[in-house]
Protein backbone atom coordinates (compact mmCIF):
# COMPACT_ATOMS: atom_id res chain seq x y z
CA UNK A 1 0.00 0.00 0.00
CA UNK A 2 1.43 3.18 -0.97
CA UNK A 3 1.62 6.38 1.38
CA UNK A 4 -1.60 7.83 -0.79
CA UNK A 5 -3.36 4.96 -0.43
CA UNK A 6 -2.62 4.43 3.56
CA UNK A 7 -3.86 8.08 4.27
CA UNK A 8 -6.95 7.66 2.45
CA UNK A 9 -7.61 4.50 4.64
CA UNK A 10 -6.58 6.00 7.84
CA UNK A 11 -8.16 9.73 7.75
CA UNK A 12 -9.58 11.06 4.64
CA UNK A 13 -13.13 9.69 5.43
CA UNK A 14 -13.08 10.14 9.00
CA UNK A 15 -11.68 13.84 8.58
CA UNK A 16 -14.05 14.84 5.86
CA UNK A 17 -16.73 13.09 5.27
CA UNK A 18 -20.18 13.45 7.13
CA UNK A 19 -21.18 10.94 10.31
CA UNK A 20 -24.61 10.02 8.24
CA UNK A 21 -21.68 7.33 5.89
CA UNK A 22 -22.88 3.63 6.58
CA UNK A 23 -21.91 1.30 4.18
CA UNK A 24 -18.64 2.13 4.44
CA UNK A 25 -18.46 1.42 8.29
CA UNK A 26 -19.26 -2.43 7.85
CA UNK A 27 -16.91 -2.64 4.38
CA UNK A 28 -14.32 -0.52 5.27
CA UNK A 29 -11.97 -1.55 2.59
CA UNK A 30 -11.11 1.23 0.10
CA UNK A 31 -12.54 0.20 -3.27
CA UNK A 32 -10.51 1.25 -6.63
CA UNK A 33 -11.19 -0.97 -9.34
CA UNK A 34 -14.29 -3.55 -10.41
CA UNK A 35 -15.30 -5.78 -12.82
CA UNK A 36 -18.25 -8.46 -13.39
CA UNK A 37 -19.00 -8.93 -9.61
CA UNK A 38 -16.00 -8.54 -8.20
CA UNK A 39 -14.34 -5.10 -6.70
CA UNK A 40 -10.63 -4.80 -6.08
CA UNK A 41 -9.27 -2.43 -3.32
CA UNK A 42 -6.57 -0.77 -3.27
CA UNK A 43 -4.39 -2.83 -1.05
CA UNK A 44 -5.06 -5.54 -4.07
CA UNK A 45 -7.75 -7.63 -2.40
CA UNK A 46 -10.69 -9.11 -4.10
CA UNK A 47 -14.40 -9.24 -2.80
CA UNK A 48 -17.01 -10.71 -4.28
CA UNK A 49 -20.32 -8.55 -4.71
CA UNK A 50 -23.54 -10.14 -3.30
CA UNK A 51 -24.81 -6.55 -2.72
CA UNK A 52 -24.68 -4.69 -6.28
CA UNK A 53 -24.74 -1.11 -5.56
CA UNK A 54 -27.95 -2.13 -3.81
CA UNK A 55 -29.68 -3.47 -6.58
CA UNK A 56 -27.92 -0.90 -9.06
CA UNK A 57 -25.96 -3.28 -10.46
CA UNK A 58 -27.88 -6.15 -12.18
CA UNK A 59 -25.78 -6.68 -15.00
CA UNK A 60 -22.27 -6.02 -12.79
CA UNK A 61 -19.71 -4.09 -12.82
CA UNK A 62 -18.22 -2.12 -16.23
CA UNK A 63 -19.77 -4.55 -18.39
CA UNK A 64 -17.70 -4.15 -21.47
CA UNK A 65 -21.33 -4.18 -23.68
CA UNK A 66 -22.17 -1.14 -21.99
CA UNK A 67 -18.96 0.28 -21.12
CA UNK A 68 -17.87 0.57 -24.86
CA UNK A 69 -20.81 2.81 -26.08
CA UNK A 70 -20.68 5.12 -22.90
CA UNK A 71 -16.63 5.50 -24.09
CA UNK A 72 -17.80 6.18 -27.68
CA UNK A 73 -20.68 8.35 -26.66
CA UNK A 74 -18.24 10.81 -24.40
CA UNK A 75 -15.27 10.42 -26.77
CA UNK A 76 -17.22 11.63 -29.64
CA UNK A 77 -18.76 14.66 -27.65
CA UNK A 78 -22.28 13.45 -27.17
CA UNK A 79 -24.39 15.54 -25.10
CA UNK A 80 -24.07 14.95 -21.20
CA UNK A 81 -26.58 17.10 -19.73
CA UNK A 82 -29.58 17.78 -21.48
CA UNK A 83 -32.72 18.97 -19.43
CA UNK A 84 -35.46 17.78 -20.62
CA UNK A 85 -34.59 18.71 -24.44
CA UNK A 86 -35.10 16.26 -27.29
CA UNK A 87 -31.35 14.60 -27.80
CA UNK A 88 -30.60 11.78 -29.77
CA UNK A 89 -29.73 9.82 -26.58
CA UNK A 90 -33.10 10.47 -24.96
CA UNK A 91 -34.69 9.29 -28.16
CA UNK A 92 -33.14 5.82 -28.85
CA UNK A 93 -33.82 5.09 -25.23
CA UNK A 94 -37.43 5.88 -25.61
CA UNK A 95 -37.40 3.59 -28.29
CA UNK A 96 -35.64 1.02 -27.31
CA UNK A 97 -37.80 1.24 -24.17
CA UNK A 98 -41.22 0.95 -25.81
CA UNK A 99 -39.80 -1.71 -28.68
CA UNK A 100 -37.85 -3.88 -26.08
CA UNK A 101 -39.37 -3.59 -22.72
CA UNK A 102 -43.21 -1.90 -22.99
CA UNK A 103 -44.66 -3.18 -26.94
CA UNK A 104 -43.56 -7.03 -26.19
CA UNK A 105 -46.20 -6.51 -22.69
CA UNK A 106 -48.72 -5.11 -23.74
CA UNK A 107 -47.94 -1.95 -21.86
CA UNK A 108 -49.06 1.61 -23.24
CA UNK A 109 -47.18 3.88 -20.62
CA UNK A 110 -45.78 7.17 -21.13
CA UNK A 111 -42.37 8.04 -19.65
CA UNK A 112 -41.41 10.39 -17.23
CA UNK A 113 -37.62 11.35 -16.18
CA UNK A 114 -38.57 13.16 -12.91
CA UNK A 115 -34.75 12.71 -11.74
CA UNK A 116 -31.74 10.99 -10.93
CA UNK A 117 -32.67 8.71 -8.42
CA UNK A 118 -35.66 6.45 -7.35
CA UNK A 119 -37.16 8.65 -4.42
CA UNK A 120 -37.61 11.22 -7.75
CA UNK A 121 -39.30 8.71 -9.30
CA UNK A 122 -41.22 8.48 -6.31
CA UNK A 123 -42.45 11.41 -4.97
CA UNK A 124 -43.32 12.44 -9.08
CA UNK A 125 -45.99 9.14 -8.15
CA UNK A 126 -47.68 10.49 -5.44
CA UNK A 127 -47.56 13.66 -6.37
CA UNK A 128 -49.40 12.96 -9.69
CA UNK A 129 -51.76 10.55 -8.15
CA UNK A 130 -53.38 13.39 -6.11
CA UNK A 131 -53.16 15.76 -8.61
CA UNK A 132 -55.42 13.33 -11.18
CA UNK A 133 -57.60 12.53 -8.48
CA UNK A 134 -57.87 15.67 -6.35
CA UNK A 135 -57.38 13.48 -3.18
CA UNK A 136 -54.37 13.68 -0.42
CA UNK A 137 -54.65 10.00 1.12
CA UNK A 138 -51.99 7.42 0.28
CA UNK A 139 -52.21 4.14 1.01
CA UNK A 140 -48.78 2.28 1.99
CA UNK A 141 -47.98 -0.90 3.49
CA UNK A 142 -45.86 -2.04 6.86
CA UNK A 143 -42.31 -2.30 6.30
CA UNK A 144 -41.77 -0.96 3.02
CA UNK A 145 -39.09 1.52 1.86
CA UNK A 146 -39.60 4.33 -0.46
CA UNK A 147 -37.02 6.96 -0.32
CA UNK A 148 -35.45 8.83 1.62
CA UNK A 149 -37.04 12.43 0.75
CA UNK A 150 -39.90 13.41 2.88
CA UNK A 151 -42.83 12.02 0.51
CA UNK A 152 -41.45 8.98 0.44
CA UNK A 153 -40.60 8.62 3.91
CA UNK A 154 -44.44 9.46 4.60
CA UNK A 155 -44.67 5.75 3.00
CA UNK A 156 -42.27 3.70 4.42
CA UNK A 157 -42.56 1.84 7.44
CA UNK A 158 -38.80 2.08 9.49
CA UNK A 159 -39.34 4.00 12.22
CA UNK A 160 -35.38 5.13 12.31
CA UNK A 161 -35.76 6.62 8.83
CA UNK A 162 -38.67 8.11 9.48
CA UNK A 163 -37.94 10.02 12.56
CA UNK A 164 -34.89 11.34 10.33
CA UNK A 165 -37.73 13.85 8.78
CA UNK A 166 -37.90 15.79 11.89
CA UNK A 167 -41.11 17.06 10.75
CA UNK A 168 -44.77 15.45 10.63
CA UNK A 169 -45.23 12.51 8.35
CA UNK A 170 -48.71 13.16 7.13
CA UNK A 171 -51.55 12.03 4.63
CA UNK A 172 -50.41 8.61 4.49
CA UNK A 173 -51.86 5.20 5.75
CA UNK A 174 -49.85 1.86 6.27
CA UNK A 175 -51.83 -0.98 5.95
CA UNK A 176 -50.96 -4.79 6.91
CA UNK A 177 -48.79 -6.21 3.74
CA UNK A 178 -49.37 -9.49 2.63
CA UNK A 179 -48.78 -12.31 5.33
CA UNK A 180 -48.01 -9.40 7.84
CA UNK A 181 -49.79 -11.74 10.90
CA UNK A 182 -48.03 -14.81 9.64
CA UNK A 183 -51.34 -16.49 8.11
CA UNK A 184 -53.08 -16.09 11.92
CA UNK A 185 -55.21 -13.00 10.61
CA UNK A 186 -56.93 -12.44 7.00
CA UNK A 187 -54.45 -9.30 6.69
CA UNK A 188 -56.25 -7.96 3.18
CA UNK A 189 -59.38 -8.14 5.11
CA UNK A 190 -58.38 -5.28 7.24
CA UNK A 191 -58.15 -2.49 4.41
CA UNK A 192 -61.29 -3.67 2.57
CA UNK A 193 -63.52 -3.19 5.57
CA UNK A 194 -62.04 -0.02 6.41
CA UNK A 195 -62.41 1.02 3.07
CA UNK A 196 -65.96 0.58 2.71
CA UNK A 197 -67.27 1.55 6.45
CA UNK A 198 -68.41 4.66 6.58
CA UNK A 199 -67.16 5.11 10.17
CA UNK A 200 -63.69 3.88 9.91
CA UNK A 201 -62.53 7.04 9.49
CA UNK A 202 -59.82 6.31 6.66
CA UNK A 203 -60.07 8.95 4.04
CA UNK A 204 -60.62 7.62 0.55
CA UNK A 205 -56.72 7.28 -0.97
CA UNK A 206 -55.65 8.69 -3.85
CA UNK A 207 -53.09 5.43 -4.67
CA UNK A 208 -51.98 2.53 -3.15
CA UNK A 209 -48.34 2.56 -3.54
CA UNK A 210 -46.49 -1.48 -3.02
CA UNK A 211 -43.43 -2.99 -3.65
CA UNK A 212 -44.08 -6.83 -4.78
CA UNK A 213 -41.12 -7.68 -3.31
CA UNK A 214 -39.91 -5.86 -0.11
CA UNK A 215 -36.18 -5.79 -0.46
CA UNK A 216 -35.04 -2.91 2.80
CA UNK A 217 -38.02 -4.90 4.76
CA UNK A 218 -36.59 -8.04 4.93
CA UNK A 219 -36.99 -9.54 1.78
CA UNK A 220 -40.79 -9.89 2.36
CA UNK A 221 -42.64 -11.19 -0.69
CA UNK A 222 -46.48 -10.74 -2.02
CA UNK A 223 -48.07 -13.53 -3.13
CA UNK A 224 -49.80 -13.94 -6.84
CA UNK A 225 -53.11 -13.82 -4.81
CA UNK A 226 -53.05 -10.84 -2.63
CA UNK A 227 -51.64 -8.68 -5.61
CA UNK A 228 -54.39 -9.79 -8.12
CA UNK A 229 -56.96 -8.82 -5.17
CA UNK A 230 -54.90 -5.53 -4.01
CA UNK A 231 -55.64 -4.39 -7.90
CA UNK A 232 -58.81 -5.36 -8.51
CA UNK A 233 -59.53 -3.43 -4.80
CA UNK A 234 -57.81 -0.53 -6.51
CA UNK A 235 -59.46 -0.66 -9.71
CA UNK A 236 -63.79 -0.82 -8.50
CA UNK A 237 -62.86 1.72 -5.99
CA UNK A 238 -61.32 4.07 -8.57
CA UNK A 239 -58.06 4.17 -6.61
CA UNK A 240 -54.91 4.23 -8.42
CA UNK A 241 -52.35 1.49 -8.20
CA UNK A 242 -48.85 2.63 -7.80
CA UNK A 243 -46.00 -0.33 -8.07
CA UNK A 244 -41.95 0.59 -6.75
CA UNK A 245 -40.16 -1.48 -9.07
CA UNK A 246 -36.71 0.94 -8.12
CA UNK A 247 -35.00 -2.33 -6.02
CA UNK A 248 -36.97 -5.19 -8.12
CA UNK A 249 -37.24 -3.99 -11.24
CA UNK A 250 -35.22 -4.80 -14.70
CA UNK A 251 -34.77 -8.07 -14.07
CA UNK A 252 -34.11 -8.56 -10.50
CA UNK A 253 -36.97 -11.24 -9.73
CA UNK A 254 -36.89 -12.83 -13.05
CA UNK A 255 -39.10 -10.99 -15.80
CA UNK A 256 -37.81 -7.46 -16.89
CA UNK A 257 -40.88 -5.97 -14.23
CA UNK A 258 -41.72 -7.48 -10.84
CA UNK A 259 -45.39 -7.55 -11.12
CA UNK A 260 -45.60 -9.49 -14.31
CA UNK A 261 -45.87 -13.00 -12.30
CA UNK A 262 -48.93 -11.72 -11.03
CA UNK A 263 -50.34 -10.54 -14.17
CA UNK A 264 -52.10 -7.50 -13.22
CA UNK A 265 -50.93 -3.78 -14.68
CA UNK A 266 -50.28 -0.89 -11.80
CA UNK A 267 -51.21 2.32 -13.33
CA UNK A 268 -48.10 4.01 -12.11
CA UNK A 269 -44.47 2.35 -12.12
CA UNK A 270 -41.39 3.71 -10.81
CA UNK A 271 -37.78 2.94 -12.33
CA UNK A 272 -34.37 3.40 -11.52
CA UNK A 273 -31.24 1.85 -10.07
CA UNK A 274 -30.61 -0.72 -12.77
CA UNK A 275 -32.43 1.18 -15.43
CA UNK A 276 -29.47 3.13 -16.39
CA UNK A 277 -27.61 -0.17 -16.80
CA UNK A 278 -24.20 0.85 -15.67
CA UNK A 279 -24.82 2.12 -12.37
CA UNK A 280 -25.25 6.05 -13.61
CA UNK A 281 -28.22 7.65 -12.07
CA UNK A 282 -31.52 7.63 -13.88
CA UNK A 283 -34.61 7.43 -12.65
CA UNK A 284 -38.34 6.56 -14.57
CA UNK A 285 -42.01 7.66 -13.37
CA UNK A 286 -44.71 5.31 -15.85
CA UNK A 287 -47.93 6.08 -16.26
CA UNK A 288 -51.15 4.80 -18.00
CA UNK A 289 -51.23 7.92 -21.07
CA UNK A 290 -54.70 8.96 -19.51
CA UNK A 291 -52.93 9.66 -16.16
CA UNK A 292 -50.36 12.27 -18.30
CA UNK A 293 -52.30 15.48 -16.71
CA UNK A 294 -49.00 17.14 -15.87
CA UNK A 295 -48.70 20.93 -17.46
CA UNK A 296 -45.42 21.78 -18.79
CA UNK A 297 -43.20 21.84 -16.00
CA UNK A 298 -45.31 20.98 -13.14
CA UNK A 299 -43.32 18.64 -12.03
CA UNK A 300 -38.93 19.27 -13.39
CA UNK A 301 -35.80 18.74 -12.62
CA UNK A 302 -32.21 19.66 -13.32
CA UNK A 303 -30.80 16.36 -13.70
CA UNK A 304 -33.49 14.54 -15.33
CA UNK A 305 -31.95 14.92 -18.75
CA UNK A 306 -28.63 12.52 -17.96
CA UNK A 307 -27.82 11.30 -21.65
CA UNK A 308 -24.51 9.14 -20.29
CA UNK A 309 -27.34 7.36 -18.77
CA UNK A 310 -29.71 7.41 -21.60
CA UNK A 311 -26.95 5.44 -23.79
CA UNK A 312 -25.84 3.28 -21.05
CA UNK A 313 -29.77 1.97 -20.60
CA UNK A 314 -30.01 1.45 -24.40
CA UNK A 315 -27.27 -0.49 -24.26
CA UNK A 316 -28.67 -2.75 -21.48
CA UNK A 317 -31.29 -3.30 -22.92
CA UNK A 318 -30.25 -4.48 -26.43
CA UNK A 319 -27.82 -6.41 -24.47
CA UNK A 320 -29.87 -8.30 -22.42
CA UNK A 321 -33.83 -7.68 -23.29
CA UNK A 322 -33.94 -8.90 -26.83
CA UNK A 323 -35.08 -12.48 -25.85
CA UNK A 324 -36.10 -14.47 -22.43
CA UNK A 325 -32.22 -15.75 -21.89
CA UNK A 326 -31.42 -13.44 -18.72
CA UNK A 327 -35.07 -14.24 -17.04
CA UNK A 328 -34.08 -17.84 -17.61
CA UNK A 329 -30.92 -17.45 -16.01
CA UNK A 330 -31.85 -15.64 -13.05
CA UNK A 331 -34.89 -17.88 -12.20
CA UNK A 332 -32.25 -20.82 -12.50
CA UNK A 333 -29.48 -18.76 -9.99
CA UNK A 334 -32.04 -18.21 -8.08
CA UNK A 335 -33.21 -21.72 -7.16
CA UNK A 336 -29.69 -22.52 -6.53
CA UNK A 337 -29.40 -19.82 -4.07
CA UNK A 338 -32.33 -20.85 -2.68
CA UNK A 339 -31.24 -24.61 -2.67
CA UNK A 340 -28.19 -23.20 -0.32
CA UNK A 341 -30.39 -21.47 1.63
CA UNK A 342 -33.04 -24.37 2.36
CA UNK A 343 -30.12 -26.86 3.32
CA UNK A 344 -29.21 -23.77 5.67
CA UNK A 345 -32.42 -23.83 7.05
CA UNK A 346 -32.89 -26.92 7.10
CA UNK A 347 -29.68 -27.49 9.22
CA UNK A 348 -29.24 -24.73 11.51
CA UNK A 349 -31.91 -23.69 13.93
CA UNK A 350 -33.56 -20.44 14.06
CA UNK A 351 -33.03 -20.14 9.94
CA UNK A 352 -35.95 -19.41 7.62
CA UNK A 353 -35.80 -18.09 4.01
CA UNK A 354 -37.57 -16.19 1.65
CA UNK A 355 -37.46 -14.49 -1.59
CA UNK A 356 -37.50 -14.82 -5.47
CA UNK A 357 -35.54 -14.65 -8.42
CA UNK A 358 -32.52 -13.20 -7.73
CA UNK A 359 -33.25 -11.58 -4.67
CA UNK A 360 -32.97 -13.64 -1.30
CA UNK A 361 -33.16 -13.24 2.17
CA UNK A 362 -31.58 -15.70 4.77
CA UNK A 363 -33.88 -14.89 7.94
CA UNK A 364 -32.58 -15.44 11.96
CA UNK A 365 -34.77 -15.90 14.81
CA UNK A 366 -31.92 -13.85 16.68
CA UNK A 367 -31.52 -11.01 14.89
CA UNK A 368 -28.05 -9.67 15.70
CA UNK A 369 -26.84 -13.36 14.09
CA UNK A 370 -27.41 -11.70 10.31
CA UNK A 371 -24.91 -8.85 10.95
CA UNK A 372 -22.51 -11.47 12.92
CA UNK A 373 -22.79 -13.57 9.05
CA UNK A 374 -22.69 -10.23 7.11
CA UNK A 375 -18.87 -9.34 8.95
CA UNK A 376 -17.41 -12.91 9.15
CA UNK A 377 -18.34 -12.76 5.09
CA UNK A 378 -16.73 -9.33 4.72
CA UNK A 379 -13.49 -10.62 6.36
CA UNK A 380 -13.54 -13.94 3.88
CA UNK A 381 -14.16 -11.57 0.84
CA UNK A 382 -17.67 -11.34 0.26
CA UNK A 383 -20.15 -8.40 0.40
CA UNK A 384 -24.17 -9.15 1.70
CA UNK A 385 -25.92 -6.40 3.30
CA UNK A 386 -28.75 -6.94 5.95
CA UNK A 387 -32.11 -5.61 5.82
CA UNK A 388 -35.91 -5.98 7.76
CA UNK A 389 -36.83 -3.84 11.24
CA UNK A 390 -33.94 -5.76 12.83
CA UNK A 391 -31.40 -6.17 10.35
CA UNK A 392 -32.37 -10.27 10.69
CA UNK A 393 -31.96 -10.82 7.31
CA UNK A 394 -28.98 -11.73 5.56
CA UNK A 395 -30.02 -10.15 1.77
CA UNK A 396 -28.34 -11.38 -1.61
CA UNK A 397 -28.55 -8.98 -4.54
CA UNK A 398 -25.62 -10.50 -6.50
CA UNK A 399 -25.88 -9.41 -10.52
CA UNK A 400 -28.17 -10.91 -12.38
CA UNK A 401 -25.00 -12.02 -15.38
CA UNK A 402 -22.96 -13.49 -11.88
CA UNK A 403 -20.79 -16.31 -13.26
CA UNK A 404 -22.34 -20.21 -11.81
CA UNK A 405 -18.58 -20.37 -10.52
CA UNK A 406 -18.43 -16.83 -8.70
CA UNK A 407 -22.37 -18.21 -6.80
CA UNK A 408 -21.67 -20.96 -5.96
CA UNK A 409 -17.90 -19.29 -4.42
CA UNK A 410 -20.03 -16.84 -2.65
CA UNK A 411 -22.77 -19.00 -1.10
CA UNK A 412 -20.10 -21.45 -0.02
CA UNK A 413 -18.24 -18.35 1.62
CA UNK A 414 -21.99 -17.41 3.56
CA UNK A 415 -22.76 -21.22 4.53
CA UNK A 416 -19.29 -21.00 6.62
CA UNK A 417 -20.35 -17.92 7.91
CA UNK A 418 -23.53 -19.33 9.15
CA UNK A 419 -21.66 -22.25 10.53
CA UNK A 420 -19.59 -20.02 12.76
CA UNK A 421 -22.13 -18.07 14.03
CA UNK A 422 -25.03 -20.32 13.91
CA UNK A 423 -23.37 -23.76 14.62
CA UNK A 424 -25.55 -26.94 12.84
CA UNK A 425 -27.29 -28.88 14.94
CA UNK A 426 -26.45 -32.67 15.58
CA UNK A 427 -28.21 -35.35 14.62
CA UNK A 428 -31.90 -35.37 15.59
CA UNK A 429 -31.00 -33.15 18.37
CA UNK A 430 -32.04 -29.90 18.38
CA UNK A 431 -30.02 -27.10 20.72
Amino acid sequence: MTTIEKHLDDTTFATYESEVRSYCRNWPAVFDTAEGAWLTSVDGKQYLDFFAGAGALNYGHNHPALAEPLIDYLVRGGITHGLDMSTRAKGEFLRTFADKILTPRGLDYKVQFPGPTGTNAVESALKLARKVTGRESIISFTNAFHGMTLGSLSVTGNAAKRAGAGVPLVHTTPMPFDNYFDGTVEDFGWFERVLDDQGSGLNRPAAVIVETVQGEGGVNVARTAWLRALAELCHDREILLIVDDVQMGCGRTGEFFSFEFAGITPDIVTLSKSIGGYGLPLALTLMKPELDVWAPGEHNGTFRGNNPAFVTATAALNQFWSDDLLTRDVHRKGAMIAEVFEELATTHDGVSHRGRGMVRGLVFDEPGQAGEVCALAYEAGLLAETSGPEDQVVKLLPPLTIDEDDLDHGLGILADAVAQVNPARTSGVTA
